[in-house]
């Protein structure tokens, strides 16, 4: 086991968590190959009475192909056990621009899953250039055009108010990694000078809204994630404790250079099983 102590020297009980605030993406999974002990570690949490939500910053699929997934990898799973960048998405436009956005017309830069997920949620979306788009949002784009670029350029270029699902520079897959939403905004800065306000990890919000929905306090709590400026942010913005796992994208390397420490570092899920059996 690896381990990074932040705490007056003192390794905290595991034990005691009772809500595992999970990623998934190089955290439980890479692409369809479910990590060693991934499924005992989820097994474990509920025969002990405890909980585990997982939080996603991909907005490219709604819930229930996560749930289809998690059931193609032997993982039984409910729409009550995830919590996306989308949600988060969803809170802030009610709480920030009104019930649904007060109506105020939408560009989503995004999946066919994506656009029907707010569409769903009762938004004003729209795929198409015209007069009176008021807003425009960003996701991981895996259905991504030149000509949705170009209409993203444009609506930039009239002032329109712009947000992202989340901040994540790439997203890992069994052969590398591949641009995510980050590199999106990136590119369209680097085009019009705009930057988006970013929901999702590492903003506090989904681990908060998950320790709401499920009545934890914060200590009870553990985010893990395999991203120190995503995850381990979050979970830290969020005032819990927090485990970076060296299966996905993050390295020991990141941590020399970072600001954001975790309280744990582990070298896999498997790791954190053998500390909590």
């Amino acid at each position: 086991m690896i381990f990074w102590l932040c705490y007056n020297n003192y390794m905290y009980d595991l034990k005691s968590k009772k809500l595992f605030l999970l990623d998934m993406d190089g955290t439980i999974y890479l692409d369809d190959n479910l990590f060693d002990g991934a499924a005992e570690f989820l097994g474990l949490v509920k025969e002990r009475g405890g909980r585990y939500v997982f939080l996603t910053n991909n907005s490219s699929r709604g819930v229930e192909s996560y749930i289809e997934k998690m059931t193609r990898l032997g993982i039984r799973t409910t729409a009550d056990d995830f919590l996306t960048s989308v949600d988060a998405l969803i809170v802030y436009l009610n709480m920030n621009y009104g019930k649904n956005a007060d109506g105020r017309k939408i560009y989503i830069m995004g999946t066919s899953s994506f656009k029907d997920q707010m569409a769903d949620a009762g938004f004003n979306i729209t795929d198409r250039l015209e007069d009176d788009i008021a807003m425009l949002i960003i996701g991981f784009d895996r259905e991504l055009t030149f000509s949705k670029l170009e209409d993203a350029c444009i609506l930039l270029g009239r002032g329109v108010e712009y947000l992202a699902t989340n901040p994540d520079w790439v997203c890992p897959t069994w052969y590398g990694s591949v641009p995510d939403c980050g590199s999106f905004a990136w590119m369209l800065e680097k085009a019009t000078g705009r930057k988006p306000k970013f929901i999702g990890k590492p903003q506090p919000d989904m681990a908060l809204l998950a320790l709401e929905k499920f009545g934890y306090e914060a200590a009870d709590a553990l985010l893990i994630g395999d991203r120190l400026y995503t995850d381990i942010a979050c979970g830290n913005n969020a005032g819990v404790d927090t485990a970076f796992v060296l299966s996905g994208e993050g390295t020991l390397a990141d941590l020399e250079t970072s600001q954001t420490k975790p309280t744990y570092v582990f070298e896999n899920i498997e790791k954190i099983l053998q500390e909590i059996k």
